[in-house]
């Protein structure tokens, strides 16, 4: 898979050295807490540097509709944002297995499908097996975590791999795939941000969270989960 990855995309090497770095920052948050300043602004340069392959060859997101500062702004932002969502929603056994299988699968085959798209299936196909196989071992009752090193290093590159599917065209597709997980953390972080909370601070407002402490299952939601993925898949 990753020759070839080396093949298809020449700058194959960015988005695993972003996720190398924002692993090693994670494993130390996991091990001493870091501050939020300290873990954003890591994030924040890492999404920066990643631009040249979201964007490669010039390739736009928003297809030329914003102006070109404006863009890479706004993709930096959304980029950092979809990694501080995936680490946030990682709050149950099973759910981020799946939600990596879902992304990295519906991507692969989008991939498969479409020879011109400049994602390589084999290595989104091997995320969404290496999300399987973490899968038995996750689901619950779960006897392995992935803390924030693994949750936000999933988050990086997946959601640089979906921006990445955007600036190629495929923007509807873009936003459909992640669609259960952007609609649970935008619509929970708005209305923690209505009441005045502190929208950083870890909390039990999340939908899935909601159905966990209504007294559901943590498989039978990330079951329910799964179903709503593969329907947007």
């Amino acid at each position: 898979g990753l020759a070839g990855g080396m093949d298809a995309d020449p700058m194959w090497y960015m988005p695993l050295a972003g996720a190398g770095v924002l692993a090693v920052v994670s494993w130390v948050d996991d091990l001493r807490s870091l501050s939020v300043r300290l873990r954003l602004l890591v994030q924040l340069v890492v999404a920066l540097l990643m631009l040249p392959w979201i964007g490669q060859d010039g390739a736009l997101v928003f297809q030329g509709l914003l102006p070109q500062w404006l863009e890479l702004a706004v993709l930096v932002l959304l980029l950092a944002g979809f990694v501080n969502f995936f680490n946030f929603m990682d709050g149950i056994d099973g759910i981020s297995g799946v939600e990596t299988i879902a992304l990295a699968g519906g991507m692969a085959l989008l991939a498969t499908a479409h020879a011109t798209l400049p994602l390589d299936p084999l290595m989104l196909g091997g995320m969404a097996a290496g999300a399987a196989g973490f899968l038995w071992w996750n689901w619950h009752p779960a006897k392995l975590f992935l803390g924030d090193v693994g949750s936000v290093t999933l988050g990086f590159l997946l959601g640089a791999s979906l921006l990445k599917l955007a600036a190629a065209g495929f923007w509807v597709a873009a936003l459909i795939l992640p669609l259960y997980y952007l609609a649970d953390a935008v619509i929970t972080l708005v209305r923690r941000g209505l009441r005045g909370e502190k929208v950083w601070q870890a909390h039990r407002e999340h939908f899935y969270q909601r159905a966990v402490r209504a007294g559901r299952s943590h498989g039978r939601v990330s079951a329910m989960i799964a179903l709503a993925n593969l329907a947007l898949v």
